[in-house]
């Protein structure tokens, strides 16, 4: 049976969307209208959270884009796009998964919310421009890793870049494009050539 990802476009999905095509696994994307909880209703009895990304593999369910891509290359691999407990950079490995949706793009998702998805008499500009400094000051730990090297760690393309590099994709999405320093944007530019990437976004 196939790994079947649920999908908004330009979402957190895109991580998983973008590791499953650097693995060449077999899958079934299903796509839906952002944000799907309110413009497809009938998706809240597949995941009652109402978000994306949501994976099934067979008896698996998850919906936390970072940890899918974890369990992806933990679950098919060996494959180089994982860092093991043995190599040194593992900790630094880690750290960027955790950070990269718990750091990097939650103040994203305040940002959008409160200058572009909520109704205009809800907007909240002062909010906005708040976590979009939040933001510019997170992307401080992109900036000095990315000073000199191709890849975040362990000297190769890892779901660490995946993670983080999807962040960096959003920024540019939503208007956060500026807050990207000139090391940030060449390691980006990198990304953004890899096959791989190039397939998710055609998705």
């Amino acid at each position: 049976m196939a790994i079947v990802l649920y999908h908004c476009r330009d979402a957190r999905s895109f991580r998983p969307l973008w590791t499953l095509e650097e693995m060449g696994l077999e899958y079934e994307l299903r796509t839906l209208p952002f944000p799907p909880r309110v413009l497809q209703r009938d998706y809240l009895e597949v995941n009652p959270l109402g978000t994306v990304p949501y994976m099934i593999d067979g008896d698996v369910r998850m919906t936390e884009s970072s940890g899918i891509c974890h369990y992806l290359v933990e679950r098919y691999g060996p494959t180089p796009l994982a860092v093991s407990a043995s190599e040194p950079e593992y900790g630094a490995y880690l750290n960027w998964l955790y950070f990269s949706d718990a750091t990097l793009t939650f103040p994203q998702t305040i940002y959008l919310r409160y200058s572009v998805l909520e109704p205009e008499e809800r907007r909240l500009p002062q909010a906005a421009e708040d976590y979009k400094r939040w933001f510019a000051g997170r992307l401080r730990a992109v900036e000095a890793a990315t000073d000199g090297r191709e890849f975040l760690c362990a000297g190769r393309f890892t779901i660490a870049d995946i993670c983080v590099g999807y962040g960096l994709h959003l920024a540019r999405n939503i208007g956060l494009g500026e807050s990207l320093g000139p090391n940030a944007i060449r390691y980006f530019e990198r990304l953004r050539t890899l096959p791989s990437y190039q397939r998710a976004t055609s998705r």
